[in-house]
C-alpha cells in the first residue's frame, strides 16, 4: 500500500547526546575518522544499514539504546572529545589565516579575498548526499573540503536534485539499467535556509510568459565551508518549474537551460541572501567551475546596473573578479543551446529585464572560424565573462588553449590567457584507515594531518623509513578488504539480474587475496575506451589465468543514461566477465560511486587509465589509488602527463600521429597495454625474496607515497587557486571601482573603433656588426626602426614589441620573447610613429622576430584580454620578420 503523503520525525536525542546532531549536520565527519568511529559505535548493525550516514543512522537508533548511551561515560567523554575537536577546527585559524605572507588586519593577507564563491553543477561530498555523476562533482567536494581543512572562506553553491544521478543496476543480459530514488531533503544532512521570522529563504527567476520559476535553498555544511543547494520542488512553482531540479544532467535543451539560469543566476540570488542572513563577507571573488554555472556573471552584471552603472562598465567589473575552469576538452563536452532558446528567456518579458537580450546573445557567440552563429555556448560565455581562466592540468591548459584560440585570433595558441591549475583529491577522504594508522604509527598523528591537508614533501618523505614488510602487509590486507567488498557486490548485482541461491556458489571463489589486482572505475564515454583490453580476448585470457603470474582485474562505471553506444561497451565487458572461464578473474560491479571507490582505490594494486590522448583533462582517480599505494598504469594524459616517472608506474606508449584511424590505434596500443603487464608489472609483482615481499615493487610504492603524494593533494591545487588566481581577481575586483569601469570600458570602445586603422607599417633592421649577410654572432644586437600607424589611439594606449626566438621549418616562431620598443619620434604629418630599440641575439641556431602592437592598459590582465593585436602585413616583403638570422 503506497502512502499517500511522506514526511519526516526526527528522534529526540537526551541531553547528554544533543551534539550528536552537530555532528551529523556537519559533512567534516565523512573525512574525520574519529566521528566515523564514534558513529559506528552507536550502533555498528545500523551503521552498516544506513549507509555510513550518521542523520539516517539518528533517525533509526531505539530510544533504548539512546538511553544507555546516555549513560555510558566512556562514550560521552568520547562524544565530548569529537565536539570539541569540531569546535575547534570551525575556530581555530588556519593556513588562510597565518600563511606566513600576510599581513592582514587578521592575520590573513590583505591581498586575498574576504570570500570566494565557488559554483558548480555537482558536488561529490559524501555518498549520503549523492549529487555527483562523475569526476566534476568529486572534483568540486575534494574542492571544498580542502578549502574548509585550508580556512579558505569559500561559499560553494549549486542544485539540490531531488532524483540525484541515477543508480545503476544491470539486466540478466548485461544492459545497464537506471533507476532513480526519491531524495527527501529532510533525510539528508543538510538544513533548510530561512528568513530572520522562520519562513523558508527563496530566490525567484522570472520565465516568459509570466511564469516565476522559485527555489529554495538547502544548507549542507562541509566544515567550515557551506554549500547552498537550491530546490525548484516547491509549492509556488507549476509541475514543469518543479521539476527543473529533478534529475542531475536529464532532461531536454529547455530544461537544461533553465537548470543552468537557475545555478547561475539563482545561484548569486542565493548567495545574497544567505551572507544577509549568516552575517558572511559578501564574495569578492566568484568562481565558475565549468559552463554551466556561466549565467552568474549575468546576474552580478544585473545587480550593477540596478545601480546605475552601464553594462560594458558592470561586465568589466564583473570580469574582473571572476575566475573560469574549464574541464573538457572536447568540444562535444560543452552546453551549447540554440540562440532563439536563450533569446526567450531573457529581456522585458523574461529574466533581466532592462538588459537588451542582444548583448546577452554576444556573450556567448561562436564568432570565430568554424563556429555555429545560431548557437549559444556557455563555454564561450565563461571565458568571455571571467577575466582569469584555467584548465585542470598542464597538458589540459595546452589543449584549452588550441581549442579556444579563435576567441583570440592573431595570438599563437600559447598566449590565449587560459593557465592551468593540476587538480587534487582530498587525501583525508579517499585514503584508507589503514594506511592513515600505518603513517600515524611512523610519522605521528598530528604530522600525518598536516601532510594530508597541507602538504609538504618533508613530512611526506618520512614515510621512506617505513619497512618493506610493514608496507607489504599493508597492501595484503587492502588487497582481502577489497576481495570481500567485491564478492558482497557482486552477490547483490547477480540477485539483482535475476539469479538464485543456487547458482551463485562460484562467488565464492572470485578473487584471491594474493592475485596482483587491477582496477578501472570511471564513466563510460567512448573516449575512456572501457573495452580496451578486450581487443585480444585470447591474450587478456591468459593473462588472467596464467599459472604463475595471474592477474585479476575489476571495473566500474556509469553510461550517460541518454549514451547507447556506452552501455554496448558495459555490456560488451559484462558478458566477456560472465565467461565462466575468467569470472573468478574479471569483474565488473554496477552502481560505481563514492562509496564503492572508497574501498577500490586502496585494494587495488595497479590503477588502469586508457584514455584517447588527449581526451582527458586531468583524471583524478589514479590520484587517489596512488595515495594509497597503487602504482599507477596509464597513458601519457591529464595529470599523468606531467607528474609520470618510472618510480610511480608504467606509462602505456601511445599511437596518436602514428595510426591512421581509430582502430588500428586501439590496436597498437592495446598490444602495448598487454606488453606492459606481461614484461613488466606482473614479473615485478611476483618478484619476490625470501621473505616473500617484491622488494622493487615496495620501492615503487614507498616513492609513489614520498614523491608524488604531496603533488596529488587537493590542498595544493587549493593554494595555487588561491594564489594564482583567487587573490590576483580579488585584487582585480577592488581596482575596478565604478570610475576604473568605466574608465576601462570606455578604453576597450575606444580600442574596437580605432584598432581597424593600427598597423605596422615599416621595419628596418641595422645588421649586427662585421655580419653583412643577416647572420650574427650570440650576444650581439640588432638596432630595430619600427613605424606605426595608431589612427586615433596614442603611444600610452598601446606597446609596441619585438617578438623574437627560434624559427621552425615553416618560419614559426617558437619559445618566443617579447620586449617592448620605446616610441621615440610622431606622429608625423601622416599620423606615423617611430619606435625604436635592441633585438637581442641570444639563441644559437635558426632565430626570427616579428612585430606587434597590443593593447595597453594598467586595468588589463594581459595584453591579449582584449583579443586585438596588429601584424605585420606579410604580403608585403617589407615588415615579415627576418627570415631566419642564423646565430652560430
Amino acid at each position: 500500500m503506497k502512502a499517500i503523503r511522506r514526511f519526516t520525525v526526527r528522534p529526540v536525542l537526551p541531553e547528554p547526546l544533543r551534539p550528536l546532531c552537530d555532528l551529523a549536520r556537519n559533512l567534516r565527519w565523512s573525512w574525520h575518522p574519529e566521528t566515523r568511529e564514534l558513529f559506528q559505535s552507536v550502533d555498528p548493525g545500523g551503521w552498516r544499514r544506513a549507509g555510513a550516514d550518521p542523520v539516517r543512522l539518528l533517525a533509526a537508533v531505539s530510544a533504548e539504546r539512546l538511553a544507555e548511551l546516555a549513560a555510558d561515560r566512556r562514550f560521552l567523554r568520547r562524544l565530548t572529545a569529537a565536539a570539541d575537536d569540531l569546535h575547534d577546527y570551525l575556530g581555530g585559524r588556519r593556513w588562510y589565516q597565518e600563511d606566513p605572507v600576510s599581513g592582514g588586519a587578521d592575520g590573513g593577507d590583505p591581498g586575498r579575498p574576504a570570500a570566494i564563491a565557488y559554483f558548480s553543477p555537482e558536488f561529490g561530498i559524501t555518498a549520503a548526499l549523492p549529487q555527483y555523476s562523475g569526476g566534476l562533482g568529486i572534483l568540486a567536494g575534494d574542492h571544498l573540503k580542502a578549502a574548509s581543512d585550508l580556512g579558505v572562506p569559500l561559499i560553494g553553491v549549486g542544485l539540490l536534485y531531488r532524483h540525484g544521478y541515477f543508480r545503476q543496476t544491470l539486466s540478466r543480459d548485461g544492459w545497464q539499467q537506471e533507476h532513480y530514488p526519491v531524495l527527501d531533503p529532510n533525510e539528508l544532512p543538510m538544513t533548510m535556509l530561512r528568513e530572520l521570522d522562520g519562513t523558508p529563504a527563496q530566490v525567484t527567476l522570472a520565465l516568459p510568459g509570466g511564469r516565476r520559476l522559485c527555489a529554495a535553498v538547502w544548507q549542507a555544511q562541509v566544515g567550515r565551508v557551506p554549500l547552498l543547494l537550491l530546490d525548484s520542488d516547491v509549492e509556488e512553482n507549476g509541475p514543469g518549474e518543479r521539476d527543473v531540479t529533478d534529475r542531475l544532467y536529464g532532461g531536454g535543451s529547455e530544461h537544461r537551460l533553465l537548470q543552468e539560469m537557475l545555478l547561475g543566476i539563482g545561484g548569486v540570488r542565493a548567495v545574497r541572501a544567505y551572507c544577509r542572513l549568516a552575517g558572511h563577507p559578501a564574495p569578492e571573488v566568484f568562481h565558475t567551475n565549468e559552463g554551466h554555472a556561466g549565467f552568474l556573471g549575468l546576474e552580478r552584471i544585473r545587480e550593477l546596473a540596478d545601480g546605475g552603472a552601464e553594462f560594458d562598465a558592470a561586465l568589466e567589473a564583473v570580469r574582473a573578479g571572476t575566475v573560469f575552469t574549464t574541464h573538457t576538452p572536447v568540444a562535444a563536452g560543452i552546453d551549447r543551446f540554440d540562440r532563439e532558446l536563450v533569446a526567450r528567456h531573457f529581456g522585458d518579458d523574461a529574466e533581466l529585464p532592462g538588459i537588451d537580450p542582444e548583448r546577452v546573445l554576444e556573450l556567448g557567440r561562436e564568432s570565430y572560424p568554424g563556429g555555429e552563429p545560431g548557437l549559444f555556448n556557455m563555454a564561450v560565455m565563461g571565458l568571455r565573462l571571467a577575466q582569469r581562466a584555467n584548465g585542470v592540468s598542464t597538458l589540459h591548459g595546452q589543449v584549452s588553449r588550441e581549442m579556444f584560440a579563435g576567441l583570440w585570433p592573431g595570438f599563437d595558441a600559447d598566449e590565449v590567457p587560459i593557465s592551468s591549475v593540476t587538480n587534487g583529491v582530498h587525501a583525508p577522504t579517499w585514503v584508507a584507515p589503514e594506511v592513515l594508522r600505518l603513517g600515524a604509527r611512523q610519522v605521528g598523528a598530528g604530522r600525518t594531518e598536516k601532510a594530508l591537508t597541507v602538504g609538504g614533501s618533508q613530512r611526506w618523505a618520512a614515510v621512506a623509513g617505513i619497512p618493506d614488510a610493514a608496507i607489504w602487509e599493508l597492501r595484503r590486507t587492502l588487497r582481502e578488504q577489497l576481495v570481500a567488498e567485491v564478492r558482497e557486490r557482486l552477490r547483490t548485482s547477480w540477485r539483482q539480474r535475476g539469479a538464485g541461491t543456487a547458482e551463485l556458489g562460484w562467488i565464492e571463489g572470485v578473487l584471491a587475496p594474493d592475485v596482483l589486482t587491477i582496477g578501472f572505475a570511471r564513466r563510460v564515454p567512448s573516449y575512456k575506451r572501457l573495452t580496451l583490453m578486450l581487443r585480444d580476448r585470447e591474450r587478456l585470457t591468459e593473462l588472467l589465468l596464467h599459472p604463475e603470474r595471474p592477474v585479476q582485474i575489476v571495473v566500474a562505471g556509469k553510461a550517460h543514461p541518454a549514451d547507447e553506444g556506452g552501455k554496448r561497451l558495459i555490456q560488451e565487458l559484462v558478458r566477456f566477465a560472465d565467461d565462466p572461464r575468467v569470472r573468478h578473474r574479471l569483474v565488473f560491479l554496477p552502481d560505481y560511486g563514492m562509496a564503492m571507490a572508497q574501498k577500490l582505490y586502496p585494494g587495488c594494486d595497479v590503477w588502469l587509465n586508457n584514455p584517447l590522448r588527449p581526451l582527458e583533462a586531468c583524471g583524478t582517480s589514479g590520484m587517489k589509488a596512488a595515495l594509497n599505494g597503487a602504482l599507477n598504469l596509464s597513458v601519457r594524459d591529464g595529470w599523468w602527463d606531467e607528474w609520470y616517472e618510472p618510480d610511480f608506474g608504467w606509462s602505456i606508449p601511445t599511437a596518436d600521429g602514428a595510426a591512421t584511424d581509430d582502430d588500428r590505434r586501439d590496436d597498437l596500443e592495446a598490444n602495448a597495454l598487454y606488453t606492459l603487464l606481461e614484461e613488466q608489472v606482473a614479473p615485478r609483482f611476483y618478484d619476490r625474496d625470501d621473505a616473500g615481499v617484491p622488494g622493487r615493487w615496495v620501492e615503487m610504492v614507498r616513492r609513489t607515497l614520498t614523491t608524488l603524494g604531496p603533488k596529488v593533494l587537493a590542498g595544493r591545487m587549493v593554494r595555487e587557486y588561491v594564489d594564482r588566481l583567487y587573490a590576483p581577481a580579488a585584487h582585480a575586483h577592488r581596482a575596478l571601482t565604478p570610475d576604473a569601469s568605466r574608465e576601462l570600458a570606455d578604453y576597450k570602445a575606444r580600442l574596437r573603433a580605432a584598432w581597424p586603422r593600427v598597423s605596422v607599417d615599416h621595419v628596418e633592421t641595422g645588421a649586427p656588426a662585421g655580419q653583412p649577410d643577416g647572420s650574427g654572432e650570440l650576444g650581439a644586437a640588432l638596432a630595430l626602426r619600427v613605424r606605426v600607424t595608431l589612427g586615433a589611439l596614442t603611444p600610452d594606449d598601446v606597446e609596441v614589441q619585438v617578438v623574437s626566438g627560434r624559427v621552425d621549418g615553416s618560419d614559426r616562431i617558437t619559445d618566443a620573447t617579447a620586449v617592448p620598443l620605446k616610441p621615440t619620434a610622431g606622429p608625423d604629418l601622416t599620423g606615423g610613429h617611430l619606435y625604436e630599440g635592441p633585438l637581442a641575439l641570444d639563441r644559437t641556431g635558426s632565430f626570427g622576430y616579428t612585430v606587434r602592437i597590443l593593447p595597453a592598459h594598467r586595468l588589463l590582465a594581459t595584453g591579449a584580454e582584449p583579443g586585438l593585436v596588429a601584424l605585420p602585413a606579410e604580403s608585403t616583403g617589407e615588415a615579415g620578420g627576418a627570415p631566419g638570422v642564423l646565430l652560430r
